[in-house]
């Protein structure tokens, strides 16, 4: 290590080179580096998705999920399988062992499914796929007392002009139903033209298509054959024939429906305002910047306003940018507020040159760190900007303690060159054991396992590739500065008086802290005990509970979020209510709480959203659909205007709405971000009304503990069924069940006729 030292030393201009080289590659790469608000990771699981139509819960399960867990359950790879039936869809969750081969079990599960022949024909083919943390950066509402259609048109306008925009891919519309065109027959034509549903979807179904059929090959050439008869819109299919007459005559489709364009027949509603809205989902992918996607969407909302029809607005909401930028200006404001602090310590106690040279150390193992962060897969996010803050107040310490020895030294009558070298071999060795020590304190971070462990890693990479930058830039560029600087070279005791602060540190280290030093080592005993004393205690304060223990904390945010599930099968109109009455809860609570604040104060509600009929998760993940769920958002004020809390303004809101009986579940939530739920008890049986049971008498023995709340369970008690059987005398009318079958779904569901692609 001394010749390495001496050498850069020596050499001040490959040292310079080295620290102009690491200021460059770090600015370099902080132009370039992806930046989101959360990293985007892999989760270790696999999902796999179904739509069975108009089945229940319990049949979803038998037809479906069962098929599906007993052909991939044996999979190598597999360490958990869990498995959602709900009313028209299924769901099953496969979580991997760590560091398995994501990809080939992937394969694996794919090739297993495809090799099912006995899923129900009416069920969707599954969907299988890796799930991943999308990185959703900003929403936009598009609202007003104007038809769906109008509202769906202009969402579907305004995703295509957003993902033209520069560095925008990605957009989604949600909260809109499907379109559908809707061929409605009575039942006495039906009755009276001896037709079926199913006869007439397969009717129209063999009347709209496009079909090649090959080419001709000429000798001026070939020709291309293809049927062509798709037909795109209600108008179409009015003169499609259903019955053709031995006379020739026609009985057309136009003459015995009733067609129209319109909107899947599901409760799927979304409120911005109190108004009926569209939302579009915006999201960061790749090495996209989460800030330019979000400025760049607002400046085309500024723009779009002019041109929006009477009666229609157009608001962004959830704009993740915002934390994300007070999180680098946070970080800017430290790391300028620490090179201030420093300067101004180290300027009072040793000398202003020596101050800027140790200071200089700051930013030079930030860029350090930074240019090699997107090797190690890090970018710039709410984690890893933690990590930067954290590592703030450490990083400079190197630099200090070397800084210091060589003045020191130098102070003493050594030249320059050698108070240099000398003074970074002294204290070389505390150094790099003191970051070594800080690393192997962070090391363990890098073992977490799980999804939080691949959230929690950005921490202890940039904590470490910063310190590593720090040890660099203090044994190996620093002394080359201070051997050339004139801070050191013009200093010597004899020809310059020392400070008042610096001779008042010496009196302190001299006479109070030596006699302390003294008189702890005289009776080093009784220290020692003391010490040990004081460790028992701070243990059996933490055993006792007193010192609390989180693994995630929550992190608040600035929208209080609501989720209402509702006994399946519930109304619209009844989930409408509870979503009305929990709103004005809400509006009530915080103009009350406006009334108390300073007339000039803005107010603590900016908008509100709901949503009947879904629920979505954070990154626009769906948690359910039907007419019994719904979810509430209500934006607040940023934190930085309002004293309130966002906990303590969803507990108020919690209190406020009171106890609603019909509900099977309210949640609140304040937090931008959480490790999941505090508790989570899975319970398992092969007896539903066991299980059912046991689960009912675990949340009636949780609800007797103080301070928990919000207690549910996945649990959804189906709707009420009609079981259709055939009398024995059926067979002799030549009826059978698969007969009874699809004439009662094509009924009550309808018989879908086919399925294509219109526009976009």
């Amino acid at each position: 290590m001394k010749g390495a030292i001496a050498w850069f030393t020596e050499n001040h201009v490959t040292a310079n080179l080295l620290m102009i080289f690491l200021l460059l590659a770090g600015v370099f790469t902080g132009m370039r580096i992806k930046l989101e608000v959360f990293p985007e990771t892999a989760l270790d699981k696999i999902s796999i998705s179904t739509v069975y139509f108009g089945a229940s819960p319990s049949e979803v399960e038998e037809a479906v999920i069962r098929q599906i867990e007993e052909k991939i359950a044996g999979l190598p790879g597999i360490k958990r399988i869990d498995s959602t039936a709900r009313e028209g869809y299924g769901s099953i969750i496969i979580e991997v062992i760590k560091g398995w081969d994501m990809q080939t079990l992937l394969d694996e599960v794919k090739a297993q499914v495809d090799r099912l022949t006995t899923l129900p024909k009416e069920s969707e083919k599954p969907i299988i796929r890796e799930i991943t943390r999308r990185s959703q950066v900003i929403n936009l509402a598009i609202f007003g007392q104007v038809p769906e259609n109008t509202l769906k048109n202009l969402a579907q306008q305004i995703k295509d002009d957003l993902t033209n925009l520069p560095g925008i891919t990605l957009a989604e519309v949600s909260g809109l139903r499907a379109n559908e065109i809707h061929i409605e027959i009575a039942e006495k034509t039906l009755q009276h033209y001896n037709l079926t549903l199913g006869y007439v979807a397969g009717t129209v179904a063999s009347s709209s298509l496009d079909l090649p059929a090959g080419s001709i090959k000429t000798s001026r050439g070939e020709v291309l054959i293809r049927t062509k008869g798709r037909r795109y819109f209600a108008l179409d299919y009015l003169n499609i024939p259903i019955i053709t007459n031995l006379d020739g005559s026609q009985v057309l489709l136009g003459q015995i429906a009733q067609i129209s364009e319109g909107f899947e027949d599901v409760d799927l509603y979304a409120r911005f305002k109190g108004k009926p809205a569209a939302i579009i989902n915006v999201f960061r992918v790749a090495d996209q910047n989460a800030l330019e996607v979000a400025d760049t969407v607002k400046k085309y909302i500024n723009s779009l306003k002019p041109d929006l029809p009477a009666g229609v607005e157009v608001a962004h909401f959830a704009d993740m940018s915002k934390i994300l930028r007070s999180r680098l200006h946070l970080l800017i404001k430290n790391m300028l507020l620490g090179l201030l602090l420093v300067s101004i310590l180290l300027g009072l106690f040793l000398n202003l040159r020596l101050a800027f040279w140790v200071t200089l150390g700051i930013p030079v193992s930030f860029m350090a760190g930074l240019s090699i962060l997107p090797w190690l897969d890090v970018s710039i996010n709410m984690i890893s900007l933690f990590g930067f803050i954290m590592v703030l107040g450490i990083v400079v310490d190197d630099a200090i303690i070397v800084g210091e020895n060589i003045f020191r030294i130098q102070e003493n009558g050594m030249g320059a060159y050698e108070a240099a070298v000398q003074g970074t071999l002294e204290v070389g060795r505390p150094v790099i054991f003191s970051v070594l020590t800080s690393i192997i304190a962070f090391f363990p971070l890098l073992k977490t396992g799980g999804t939080m462990g691949k959230l929690i890693v950005n921490i202890p990479l940039v904590v470490i590739v910063v310190l590593i930058g720090s040890l660099i830039e203090s044994l190996f560029i620093l002394p080359a500065h201070l051997a050339r600087s004139k801070a050191v070279s013009s200093i010597s005791a004899e020809k310059k008086p020392q400070k008042i602060s610096a001779l008042g540190l010496a009196w302190i280290i001299a006479k109070p802290y030596t006699w302390l030093v003294n008189f702890c080592i005289q009776w080093r005993y009784a220290f020692v005990s003391a010490g040990i004393v004081l460790l028992l205690l701070t243990f059996g304060i933490w055993r006792a509970g007193w010192i609390k223990f989180n693994y995630f904390p929550k992190v608040e945010g600035d929208v209080l979020e609501c989720l209402i599930t509702m006994p399946t099968g519930t109304p619209e109109n009844r989930t409408m209510e509870v979503v009305a009455g929990l709103e004005k809860a809400a509006n009530d609570l915080l103009t009350h709480l406006d009334k108390k604040r300073p007339a000039d104060a803005k107010p603590l509600l900016v908008h509100s959203i709901s949503l009947i009929g879904s629920q979505t998760g954070r990154r626009g993940s769906s948690l359910g659909s039907g007419s019994h769920l719904a979810q509430i958002w209500i934006q607040l004020l940023d934190g930085e205007h309002r004293k309130i809390s966002s906990r303590k303004l969803s507990n108020l809101w919690r209190d406020k709405a009171g106890v609603i009986p019909d509900a099977k579940a309210i949640t609140f939530k304040s937090e931008l971000h959480s490790g999941g739920n505090p508790i989570e008890i899975h319970l398992s049986c092969n007896n539903y009304d066991q299980l059912i049971d046991a689960a009912e008498t675990l949340k009636n023995e949780l609800g007797k503990f103080s301070g928990v709340f919000d207690i549910e369970d996945s649990f959804l008690l189906g709707k009420q069924e009609l079981q259709l059987k055939l009398k024995p005398a059926a067979a002799s009318l030549g009826l059978t069940l698969n007969d009874l079958a699809r004439q009662v779904r094509n009924a009550f569901y309808g018989a879908e006729a086919l399925r294509f692609q219109r526009n976009k």
